[in-house]
C-alpha cells in the first residue's frame, strides 16, 4: 500500500486519514495547530453536515453527535419584500446537524491518534513538497491557505468572480429561541443580503449561528466592516437593529435582554471569494500533489456546503487509493473525473445564489418555492446533493422545467406555508 502525507486537519484531511486508516493504508497528518489550540481558538465556521456526510461519519465510527439529539430536518425561508409570501417550509428526507468545529475537529484528531495515526505539528509550504515526497508516495493538500491556492492555480471556467460577492459575519448568539420543529431559517433581504440562522451545538449548549451574508455596498455590509471586538455592546445593538429591519422573522424570536455572543469573541468577520482550482500537480520526481477540500474548491458559505464537499472529496480520493494501490498521475486523473460533476455543480449553485443583482430565474424559483411545497422540499433535500441544485438553477429553462414538473405533480399552494 502507498504511504500518504496529508497536509491539513480539517474535514477533508481528517476524513481522508480516517477512511484510509480503516483500510490499513499508512498516513501522516501535518497541521500547524494542536487539537488544544483548535479547541481554544476562534470559531471556524457554521457549516451543516448533511445526511451523506453523517452517513460517512457513521461508517468511520466517528458520529459522536447523533441527529436524533443534535439534528434538524427543516428549512424555513422568508423573503423580506413588501406584500411578500409568508414563511415557507422545505423538509429533508434525513436530518442534518450543525456543531461547533472547536468541538468536532479536536475529537476527530484524538480518534485518529487513538487508532494509531500520527499528527505532526508543523507549518508546510509548497517549497516543502519535494522533501515530503521523499517520505510519502502521495502528498494531499487539504488546507486552504493562500500559498497552496497559488500553487494549484484556478479554473477560470468555474471561478467567475474576481472578488468576494458577500461580506460575512457569523456569530454564535444566545437569546434566539429555536423554531419548532428545530430548523435552519434562511431570510433574504433583496439587495442587502441573506441571513442563515442555524441551530448549532456549542461548548455551552444550543446557540443560533447567525451567518450574515451581506451584499457589498448594501445596508447590511456594516455587520462585517464594524469590528465587534472594538465595542461589543455597540455591535450587539447594531445587530439587533439590522435584524429587525432586514430579517424580522428571526428578530421576532430574540429575547433582547439575553441576546449576546455565547462567549466573548464568538464571531468571525471577513469575506470569501469562491474559486475552483486545478486538481493536482506533479513534482519533478513524478510524485502527485493532490488538492483536496479547501485547497481544491473554496465556496461561499451561503449554501453551507464546504465541509460536505470536503468529506465527499475525501471519500473519492480514499476509494481511488484503495482500489488502485498506485498513486500516479492516472490515479489523480481518476479522482479529478469522479469529483468534477459534484464540485462544478456546487460551484454553479453557489455562484448563482450570490450573483448581484439576483438573476430573474432565481427570483422566479424562490417565488415558486413559496407556493409549491414539493418544489421547496426538492430544493431543500438537494442540500445533501448540491450538484442537483446546480443543475436546477443553471439556466432559466431549467427553472421553468422544474416548476412545470411540480405543477404536474399537483399541489395545494397553502401547503408551503409554515404557519
Amino acid at each position: 500500500m502507498p504511504d500518504i502525507g496529508i497536509i491539513g486537519a480539517g474535514t477533508a484531511g481528517l476524513h481522508l486519514a480516517l477512511l484510509l486508516q480503516q483500510a490499513g493504508v499508512p498516513t501522516r497528518i501535518y497541521t500547524n495547530q494542536t487539537a488544544e489550540q483548535v479547541a481554544s481558538g476562534p470559531p471556524q465556521n457554521s457549516v451543516s453536515h448533511h445526511a451523506p456526510t453523517i452517513a460517512r461519519e457513521n461508517a468511520m465510527g466517528v458520529n459522536f453527535w447523533p441527529v436524533d439529539e443534535y439534528g434538524y430536518q427543516v428549512h424555513y425561508h422568508h423573503l423580506n419584500v413588501p406584500d411578500g409570501p409568508p414563511v415557507f417550509r422545505g423538509d429533508f428526507l434525513r436530518p442534518s446537524r450543525v456543531l461547533d468545529y472547536r468541538i468536532y475537529l479536536p475529537r476527530l484528531m484524538a480518534e485518529y491518534e487513538e487508532r494509531g495515526g500520527t499528527i505532526e505539528q508543523r507549518s508546510v509550504e509548497p517549497a516543502d513538497f519535494e522533501q515530503l515526497a521523499r517520505r510519502h508516495d502521495l502528498i494531499v493538500v487539504a488546507a486552504g491557505k493562500r500559498s497552496f491556492a497559488e500553487y494549484f492555480g484556478e479554473r477560470p471556467d468555474v471561478s467567475p468572480y474576481a472578488k468576494p460577492q458577500r461580506h460575512l459575519a457569523v456569530g454564535f448568539w444566545d437569546g434566539v429561541a429555536q423554531t419548532e420543529p428545530r430548523a435552519v431559517t434562511m431570510s433574504i433581504s433583496p439587495g442587502h443580503g441573506e441571513l442563515l440562522d442555524l441551530p448549532i451545538t456549542t461548548f455551552d449548549g444550543w446557540a443560533s449561528a447567525l451567518l450574515c451574508e451581506n451584499v457589498p455596498g448594501g445596508d447590511l455590509e456594516v455587520l462585517m466592516t464594524q469590528k465587534e471586538s472594538e465595542d461589543p455592546e455597540a455591535y450587539r445593538r447594531l445587530t439587533l437593529e439590522k435584524l429587525k429591519e432586514h430579517h424580522p422573522t428571526v428578530h421576532e424570536r430574540i429575547d433582547e435582554s439575553r441576546f449576546a455572543l455565547m462567549r466573548p469573541g464568538d464571531i468571525l468577520q471577513g469575506a470569501v471569494r469562491p474559486v475552483v482550482r486545478e486538481d493536482y500537480r506533479t513534482l519533478t520526481d513524478g510524485t502527485v500533489v493532490l488538492a483536496l477540500g479547501d485547497a481544491h474548491a473554496t465556496v461561499d458559505p451561503v449554501t453551507g456546503q464546504g465541509a460536505n464537499s470536503a468529506s465527499f472529496e475525501a471519500q473519492v480520493a480514499a476509494d481511488a487509493i484503495i482500489e488502485d494501490g498506485v498513486v500516479d498521475e492516472r490515479f489523480a486523473q481518476k479522482v479529478a473525473l469522479r469529483r468534477r460533476e459534484r464540485v462544478d455543480g456546487l460551484s454553479t449553485w453557489v455562484n448563482t445564489m450570490i450573483e448581484t443583482p439576483t438573476p430573474p430565474h432565481l427570483q422566479k424559483l424562490i417565488g415558486a418555492m413559496s407556493q409549491m411545497r414539493t418544489l421547496c422540499d426538492e430544493f431543500t433535500e438537494n442540500f445533501s446533493y448540491p450538484h442537483r441544485n446546480g443543475d436546477l438553477v443553471a439556466t432559466p429553462e431549467r427553472v421553468d422545467a422544474a416548476i412545470a414538473r411540480h405543477t404536474e405533480i399537483g399541489h395545494d399552494p397553502t401547503d408551503a406555508k409554515a404557519h
